[in-house]
């Protein structure tokens, strides 16, 4: 098992919590959290370790300072003067950084605020759910910095907006927040000014409450079934349902709700 507090972290904080809650929190506010080479490193070892451990039950990724993610560190790009072979491999290590995040099997609820820009958005595109606040806003500015996504947007983010919204915020700088940013599926939740964390925070704890292996299936098994025919999606569908709808660990949960005593569901007062 892996404890995921000791992997080695600069510029990235990570705690666990009782439930097994991790806040895992971008830490470079002097550089509006934009993701380095050290940092997407830290990213492919920190997922891969909330993977592999079994304290994590869920994620509430979150940033230090006014800004969730700049994206891309631009200045370190610009002085490496990188050759189109050494960036495609930065590409590969942004893909198996997200790659973990998005298959860990973890559910992630990440609170946005302030800038989610190009990389910051493939970033916030590979948790489950995201909550904005009214200071968050959303785009992809490639095209006028003269460069291309390489962090998986063109499968995350055209997934979430669709390819044309996609290529019209790369092309002409468009940029999504509030309400619209909400409705085209930037989003999931929209709070008010400096609230996205607590509301992030509540999310994360009542998925935590969820039984690992529901959550595991949840978060894999709707993301690969998207990619299969649909003969074969029901067919995957079918086996994990068999697998988890009689687990052991569910039959309290069942329990409660043959006996009448589980919470129903139902719009809050």
């Amino acid at each position: 098992m892996t404890d995921i507090t000791k992997i080695p972290l600069d510029n990235i904080k990570v705690s666990v919590a009782n439930n097994g809650l991790a806040t895992v929190t971008l830490a470079r506010s002097e550089a509006r959290n934009a993701l380095d080479e050290s940092m997407i490193d830290q990213l492919v070892r920190l997922f891969y370790g909330i993977g592999k451990t079994k304290d994590v039950t869920a994620v509430l990724m979150t940033a230090e300072g006014p800004t969730f993610c700049a994206g891309l560190d631009l200045k370190e790009h610009y002085y490496k003067d990188r050759s189109s072979i050494d960036f495609m491999q930065v590409c590969r290590g942004w893909h198996e950084a997200f790659n973990n995040m998005q298959f860990s099997g973890k559910p992630i609820v990440a609170a946005l605020r302030g800038a989610v820009v190009g990389g910051g958005l493939e970033l916030a595109s590979a948790a489950h759910i995201r909550v904005a606040d009214s200071t968050t806003y959303f785009a992809l500015p490639e095209g006028q910095r003269g460069i291309f996504t390489g962090g998986g947007a063109t499968v995350r983010v055209a997934d979430m907006v669709g390819k044309s919204r996609m290529i019209d915020m790369m092309l002409t700088g468009r940029i999504y927040q509030g309400q619209e940013a909400m409705d085209v599926g930037l989003c999931q939740y929209l709070v008010g000014e400096g609230e996205s964390e607590t509301k992030a925070f509540e999310l994360a704890n009542k998925v935590a409450e969820n039984l690992p292996l529901t959550n595991m299936a949840i978060t894999l098994g709707i993301e690969h079934s998207q990619n299969m025919s649909s003969n074969d999606a029901y067919f995957s569908e079918a086996f994990i349902a068999g697998i988890v709808n009689t687990q052991p660990d569910a039959r309290d949960r069942l329990a409660a709700f043959a006996n009448k005593t589980a919470k129903k569901t139902k719009p809050e007062d």
